[in-house]
């Protein structure tokens, strides 16, 4: 079963926004077991809207529109599904009384003609009810393909698709088992890696496809299957990573579906009873950002002191100048003395420590860009390493983050 999504509105066009919602569609339609064939963004003009429709239904079984669905005169998709299906707009008056309640409860301006209008859908359509928002979402059957159109806020869409669609689809058909399972792997290149496992992915089953993902410091290994019982192909697939881990287990920080590495991290840390800081410069409170977007890391995370200057470094944690006079604000004992200056000022177990030089351009440091120090303070000892990040600023703050978990990783494992 083939599915297909369109997202309506030029500001993904423009770069405006963020096209979050097709990543969101497609994991949740991929995990009951719809093959997702393309994704699309088009303009918010009938002509495309129609072609798009025109274009998908040569592909796909199912059809799924986000937005375009709101009060406002460039809101056209309502307008276009009528006339793609020969049909005309008509009053729903559950849909209209459900606006006029949330006017009543939540909005403090009256509510107008244009807002009543979202009341009218496609005579055509099967209402699917928007319980936090005045867009209804609508499924049309035709021609024995189904087009489902849902307003393009994030949390109104997701809810629909909770609510109602997933039900409605898993209702209809009988769809075939998918299985993904990533391992993730940090500190080589995917080249390196590929090297390593070749013997292991020539003998994998042919149903059993791996795709390499690189980014930023990180390597993620993707293994998937189809078939007809989930049960039998997930065992399948555990039988391979149990068979790769060993060849890659200097570099294996656990799987994606299981949990990130800073959440690993954190886990480590409460199982130990042990506590973290970090001192950071060039990566600018980066860490200490990925750190605290989970849940409960008050509970190991004490907190974070960004000194990005030299007289911060200082005045914050006690780092000498002549240290940084003498050997460079981007050096290993800077590094090293930011790290102690942390673990003392927060009483931590642990502590790591970030200095620099992003670009992009060199300005007044002693290294190149893309030099970055990295330090740790543990319970037991004290240690430091160099690299070279690159010259893109991103990039080497987003290299200089992964490589701090890495190598906290291996020191809690270490411990």
């Amino acid at each position: 079963m083939k599915a297909e999504l369109i997202s309506i509105g030029d500001e993904i066009l423009i770069g405006q926004i963020v096209n979050t919602n097709s990543v969101f569609l497609a994991k949740q339609l991929n995990g009951i077991g719809l093959e997702i064939v393309q994704i699309t963004a088009i303009s918010d003009k009938k002509s495309i809207i129609i072609n798009a429709l025109d274009e998908a239904r040569k592909r796909a079984d199912i059809i799924i529109l986000t937005g375009g669905l709101g009060p406002t005169k460039d809101d056209l998709t309502k307008q276009t599904l009528c006339e793609y299906f020969n049909d005309q707009l008509v009053k729903n008056e559950i849909v209209l009384l459900h606006i006029e309640n949330i006017f009543k409860k939540y909005v403090n301006t009256p509510i107008s003609e244009m807002n009543r209008a979202q009341a009218n859908l496609p005579s055509k359509a099967t209402l699917l009810h928007n319980k936090y928002g005045t867009a209804a979402g609508m499924w049309f059957l035709d021609q024995g393909q189904i087009f489902i159109s849902l307003p393009g806020i994030p949390y109104e869409m997701k809810a629909l698709i909770q609510d109602e669609v997933l039900p409605k689809i898993k209702k209809r058909f009988v769809l075939p088992a998918i299985y993904h399972k990533t391992i993730l792997t940090y500190g080589l290149g995917e080249s390196v890696i590929a090297e390593r496992i070749e013997k292991w992915e020539d003998s994998l089953p042919k149903d059993i496809k791996l795709a390499y993902l690189p980014s930023i410091g990180r390597v993620r290994l993707r293994l998937s299957t189809t078939g007809a019982h989930m049960a039998t192909i997930k065992k399948a697939v555990d039988i391979q990573v149990k068979k790769v881990i060993p060849l890659i287990q200097d570099i294996y920080y656990g799987t994606e579906e299981d949990k990130p590495i800073e959440v690993l991290i954190g886990e480590k840390l409460i199982e130990k009873k042990q506590t973290l800081s970090c001192a950071e410069s060039c990566t600018g409170g980066a860490i200490a950002m990925r750190l605290t977007a989970n849940s409960g890391a008050s509970e190991y995370f004490s907190g974070s002191a960004v000194t990005y200057s030299p007289s911060s470094k200082t005045k914050l944690l006690g780092v000498p100048k002549y240290l940084m006079d003498q050997n460079g604000v981007v050096s290993l004992v800077v590094a090293e003395a930011m790290a102690l200056g942390a673990q003392k000022k927060y009483g931590t177990d642990f502590a790591v420590a970030t200095t620099g030089n992003a670009g992009p351009s060199k300005g007044d440091q002693n290294q190149d860009i893309g030099t970055v120090c990295v330090a740790i303070a543990t319970p037991e000892k004290l240690e430091s390493f160099k690299f070279n990040m690159g010259n893109n600023r991103i990039r080497v703050i987003n290299k200089t983050v992964n490589q701090v978990f890495e190598i906290l990783f291996r020191a809690l494992l270490n411990s």
